[in-house]
């Protein structure tokens, strides 16, 4: 299967640049596959398609402000950093504390390995310990206080590429850091949204457990791999960076009831899919609780085997989530409701609209 087949025309001022004025007013389109149909709704119309007895199973993924700007010890010259994970755990040592994480280096010069940049105002320092073969730095942090608490104070919110941000803008990074993060994010660990989730209020998910739609947790920290273009010709060469999951039993025990009762697993966002449909597959189709690493991609002719309805943003040409998409709703179909979308003017990506696939 080829990469362009998954490819469709998008007027660059259809990317959405920022979220609704008001959160929870975002369009939605609902396309069913056994009549064949779309509509044009909005987020708050999805009362009327979710059944009692249905579970919606949201990733409490919580994004952290994983950029951070500064400027080369030796030259001035300006950096800064896009920490990725954690590969040693922040310890304290004598006048403060040190841990290592893989970050992607932006930089008028390459990095350089026994290089240092000094951020959050000179309180601190990133030593580049190595390199690897897809060019991230291996980076050793040292400050006198918490790494985590000098990003709460200097760093700023990691929104996708394809979203325009000035640095220096005070408001657009006060924006981001409220808006780009879903009302029920707990656990720390994603440098992007789990965008599907954006478009939920408190009063909405009150809403729809009055109506009897359960509601149930998964964790995926979302890295930049999600945003990581498709460059073999052939869907099939293409391969997946690995992303953090974790099931708790209670999520586990919760879809054995709905399927028992005879309900709806209702995803939201690609990243509970990949979730499921990664545990899914390797315990012949139950989900059970556990927790590891995950590289599954999606694309057709792939049987879902844990998924019934998804709720997922409008997402990029010729990459692995409209994949993801067509595997689900057929790729046909999938690429007529984008050029109604078009059409429609609805808004894409992060900050956009989103489609109900039932």
């Amino acid at each position: 299967m080829l990469t362009a087949d998954f490819d469709y025309y998008l007027p660059e001022e259809l990317i959405a640049q920022r979220p609704p004025e008001v959160r929870g007013t975002s369009r939605m389109m609902v396309l069913n596959r056994k009549q064949n149909t779309l509509e044009h709704k909005s987020i708050g119309d999805i009362l009327d398609y979710l059944r009692p007895g249905d579970l919606m199973i949201l990733n409490n993924t919580r994004v952290f402000p994983a950029r951070i700007l500064g400027a080369w010890e030796d030259t001035g010259g300006a950096a800064e950093l896009l920490l990725l994970d954690c590969r040693e755990r922040e310890a304290a040592i004598e006048g403060g504390f040190t841990s290592q994480w893989r970050c992607m280096c932006g930089s008028g010069r390459k990095s350089r390995v026994g290089h240092t940049i000094l951020c959050a105002q000179g309180n601190l320092r990133a030593e580049v310990l190595d390199k690897d073969e897809e060019g991230h730095s291996l980076v050793r942090f040292h400050s006198a206080k918490p790494l985590m608490a000098l990003l709460d104070a200097h760093g700023l919110t990691p929104v996708p590429p394809y979203i325009r941000r000035d640095a220096n803008d005070p408001e657009m990074a006060r924006l981001d850091k409220e808006r780009y993060q879903t009302v029920y994010a707990k656990e720390v660990g994603a440098v992007a949204a789990p965008t599907a989730g954006l478009h939920f209020t408190d009063e909405l998910l009150t809403k729809l457990e009055a109506k009897g739609i359960k509601r149930a947790f998964v964790t995926l920290h979302v890295g930049p791999g999600t945003f990581k273009p498709v460059k073999a010709d052939r869907v099939e060469e293409h391969r997946m960076d690995a992303e953090f999951y974790d099931i708790p039993e209670a999520t586990a025990q919760a879809i054995r009831e709905t399927r028992a009762a005879g309900g709806r697993i209702v995803a939201v966002g690609s990243t509970s899919v990949r979730t499921l449909e990664t545990v899914a597959a390797l315990n012949n189709g139950e989900i059970v609780a556990t927790h590891g690493s995950s590289t599954a991609f999606i694309y057709p002719p792939y049987q879902f085997k844990a998924i019934d309805v998804m709720l997922t943003n409008f997402h990029l040409p010729q990459s692995t989530l409209i994949m993801m998409i067509s595997a689900l709703a057929g790729r046909e179909r999938v690429l007529a409701a984008y050029e109604e979308a078009v059409k429609e003017r609805y808004r894409f990506f992060s900050y956009g609209d989103c489609m109900l696939i039932l």
